[in-house]
C-alpha cells in the first residue's frame, strides 16, 4: 500500500461478494472458490429453503421454461422473441403491457407483434387515472417534468383485474417499475429499461465507465 493511502475503517469497507470474485467456479466447477465465496459459506438451511421454493406454485415450470428458452435461442433470438417463446412454454396467452407514455409507440409495435403471433394484449399506460403529483405530497416543481403523476400501483391492479398471464414492462421509471413488480400478480418480465440519455440502453454507461463516463460516475477520478 502506498504510504499516502490509508485503510478505510472496517465499517466503511464492503464485505466481498460475488462482484468481487474472479473465478466464477460456481459456474465452471473447474477452478477454485475464493475464501469469501457465498456458495461455500452458504448454510444448508438457506440452500434447502431455496430448493423448497422451486416447488411452490409455478416456480419450477417457470425455471424450466426459462432454461429451455436460453438453450434454444442462445445468441439467435432477440428479447422480443424470447418473451414470446417463454409465453408459449408457460401457456401464457393474455399478455399485459405496462408501459411508459413516452414509449407508447414502442408498446404499440410490440403489441402488434404479439397479436400477429396469436397472443391477446391488454395494456395499461403509466399515466392511467393521472393525478397531480402534489396530491401525493410530491414537490410542485416536479410537475414541470412529466406533468401528471405516474400510477404504477394502479397499472398493476388493472392488469391483475384483466387476469393477464404474463406482464411485460416497457420503460417504466426507476422506482415506478419497483412498485409495479411489487403489486403485479402475474409473472413479470422487462422488455425495455428506461434510460433517456442513452436511448434506453443503460448498459452503454457500463461499457464506457472506463472512458467517457468515468468522471461523471466516479467522484474524484481525473
Amino acid at each position: 500500500m502506498n504510504e499516502n493511502e490509508t485503510t478505510p475503517p472496517a465499517e466503511k469497507r464492503d464485505t466481498p461478494t460475488c462482484v468481487d470474485c474472479g473465478t466464477q467456479n460456481c459456474k465452471i466447477k473447474t477452478s477454485v472458490y475464493p475464501g469469501f465465496c457465498l456458495t461455500t459459506r452458504l448454510p444448508e438451511t438457506d440452500r434447502q429453503w431455496a430448493a423448497e421454493r422451486y416447488d411452490e406454485g409455478r416456480n419450477r415450470e417457470i425455471m424450466r421454461a426459462a432454461a429451455e428458452v436460453e438453450y434454444e435461442g442462445y445468441g439467435r433470438w432477440t428479447r422480443v422473441q424470447e418473451i414470446m417463446e417463454f409465453a408459449r412454454k408457460t401457456g401464457a396467452r393474455r399478455i399485459g403491457i405496462a408501459n411508459c407514455v413516452g414509449l407508447v409507440n414502442e408498446a404499440r409495435i410490440f403489441a402488434r407483434i404479439l397479436r400477429a403471433n396469436g397472443f391477446e394484449v391488454y395494456s395499461v399506460v403509466c399515466k392511467v387515472a393521472g393525478q397531480p403529483k402534489t396530491s401525493m405530497g410530491i414537490p410542485a416543481e416536479c410537475e414541470t417534468i412529466g406533468a401528471a403523476m405516474c400510477n404504477p400501483i394502479l397499472q398493476a391492479r388493472l392488469l391483475n383485474e384483466a387476469h393477464t398471464d404474463l406482464n411485460v414492462v416497457i420503460g417504466l421509471c426507476v422506482g415506478h417499475d419497483s412498485l409495479f413488480y411489487k403489486y403485479a400478480d402475474a409473472c413479470t418480465t422487462t422488455l425495455v429499461t428506461k434510460d433517456r440519455v442513452t436511448g434506453h440502453n443503460p448498459v452503454a454507461v457500463l461499457y464506457t465507465a472506463g472512458s467517457y463516463y468515468k468522471k461523471k460516475l466516479e467522484p474524484g477520478e481525473k
